[in-house]
């Protein structure tokens, strides 16, 4: 699954063609009109004099007009862009670090840049009436004259008739309110969002060699703390520069409390956050259903405040994501939505029904070549979030410590993905013991080799799979791991351990 974190800029509204000038004259070849059927056929209108010049242009002359859609640049530093796009986890023949996370799938995120300006094409315009001609000439003129007049008392009637008779004869029906004072009844996308909207912001990140992107963060408590992905502030983890800006407009610096790689989570602090802050309250993820309505608030392609919808599609979907950097992989046993995220959603919230913040808005499912030719990956319906009981524990350990904390079995599995479950290793890396003397799984009696194909009742069909399920976890957690031997089914119990940092 790839992840995102940015957006591109947007152009500015197109401006409404101007009005058309006067009519251009009538072509000079017209020798010969034919008669006006509604006057006297004796009186026919005298003909255009065959000296009169042809008009210049007329009707064709001027340019079409159309929109410009604007241009995507990648990586241009200095912009909104950032690292390559992101892949799902590979298999791996290497053996993983027994601490975990093993190592990471290939792939990055993608990153849009600058854009262009959108407009209209050359002007509207009709070239201006041949110069005026002397008699017949100027009898059509006062014919002309004429009919406007008449056409003008006629218009004026028919208002007067229309305004008198509206009280009495007229079907429309009015609304009784304007837009801005019809109430929006509790539990409608209009009122939560109206709710919402105000607790979520935009983030800015950018290293410190000016490389850097768009995400999203909501309001975690009044103290000042957005929560957000890893990967939409990993470019300013390390002296570069971040921002947030509310839709009031209202922008603040931020700085990085604290990251979770392994998790995709960070939290950022605002520097002089206003004593107003409203904190998005935080819902129960494990009490979601499929068939749930969703809220996704976000910046897509650098969209501030984007609003989409949708349902719960599936629940604890093993997804495995990247931010580019290649040092280590995200995993996540993900809630699944239909609602349109894009690059530039990570990192905000998603919300049920009620308003509460069920998940944070992380990756997405992107075709290999972009979604189309060779542009950035869009939505194709597939969005993941990570539960916000996982993320609402990550987030309260990187505001006290600034580490994160891992649950762990102690062993190394194999992240192939036809193993018919979480496979241990007869190896792990850099040469070290598949299990941990001692640890967890060595306690619970499991040995290299072991097919580890469910913990409690989920079943595992993977490594990434096994990883995610660990990390909904906290250490301490007492779970029961069933596993195969030798052709022969078996369980035990073990007690998770913990790991601090991402390292």
């Amino acid at each position: 699954m790839s992840t995102e974190n940015e957006g591109t800029a947007v152009p500015p509204a197109p401006s409404a063609p101007p009005t058309p000038v006067d009519a251009p004259a009538a072509p000079a070849h017209q020798e010969h009109p034919a008669p006006d059927r509604g006057t006297d056929p004796t009186t026919p209108l005298p003909p255009v004099p065959p000296e009169s010049p042809r008009t210049p242009g007329a009707h064709g002359d001027h340019g079409a007009s159309g929109m410009h859609s604007a241009s995507d640049d990648t990586g241009a530093p200095g912009g909104p862009a950032g690292h390559g796009t992101p892949g799902p986890a590979s298999g791996s023949s290497s053996a993983p670090d027994p601490s975990w996370p093993p190592p990471p799938p290939g792939g990055g995120s993608p990153h849009d840049g600058g854009a262009g300006h959108g407009g209209w094409g050359s002007t509207y315009q009709q070239s201006a009436p041949g110069p005026k001609k002397n008699g017949r000439g100027g009898l059509l003129a006062a014919v002309l004259v004429a009919a406007l007049v008449a056409g003008g008392l006629g218009g004026g009637l028919g208002y007067t008739l229309a305004k008198n008779n509206d009280d009495t004869s007229s079907t429309t029906v009015s609304a009784s309110t304007s837009g801005g004072d019809v109430k929006r009844e509790p539990g409608t996308v209009a009122a939560v969002v109206a709710k919402a909207l105000p607790s979520t912001v935009t983030i800015e990140a950018e290293s410190s060699s000016g490389e850097g992107g768009t995400g999203t963060g909501f309001v975690f408590d009044k103290q000042g703390h957005i929560a957000t992905n890893n990967h939409v502030v990993a470019d300013a983890v390390d002296g570069g520069r971040l921002s947030a800006t509310f839709p009031d407009g209202k922008k603040y610096e931020a700085e990085v409390v604290g990251n979770a790689q392994g998790y995709d989570v960070a939290v950022i602090k605002l520097k002089n956050a206003p004593s107003d802050l409203k904190p998005l309250t935080l819902g129960n993820s494990d009490e979601v259903a499929v068939g749930d309505s969703t809220i996704a608030i976000g910046a897509p392609f650098g969209l501030s405040n984007t609003v989409t919808t949708g349902i719960i599609s599936a629940k604890n979907r093993p997804v495995a994501s990247s931010d580019g950097s290649g040092s280590q992989a995200s995993y996540m046993s993900a809630l699944q939505t239909d609602a349109s995220i894009n690059p530039g959603n990570s990192g905000g919230p998603l919300l049920d029904a009620q308003g509460n913040v069920i998940g944070i808005n992380s990756a997405i499912q992107s075709t290999s070549n972009g979604g189309f030719g060779t542009g950035q990956a869009g939505s194709i319906g597939l969005g993941f979030a990570i539960p916000i009981n996982q993320a609402k524990f990550v987030a309260q350990e990187l505001i006290k410590t600034g580490k994160p904390v891992y649950a762990k079995i102690g062993a190394s599995v194999s992240l192939q993905e036809n193993t018919g479950g979480a496979k241990i290793t007869e190896q792990g890396a850099g040469g070290a013991e598949a299990v941990d003397p001692g640890g967890p799984a060595d306690k619970a009696g499991l040995r290299p080799g072991d097919v580890i194909t469910k913990l409690d009742d989920r079943v595992i069909d993977s490594g990434p799979t096994l990883i995610g399920e660990i990390w909904t976890h906290k250490p301490g957690d007492r779970v029961t791991i069933t596993y195969e031997r030798d052709g022969k089914e078996h369980t035990t119990e073990l007690t998770l351990g913990a790991r601090v940092g991402d390292n």
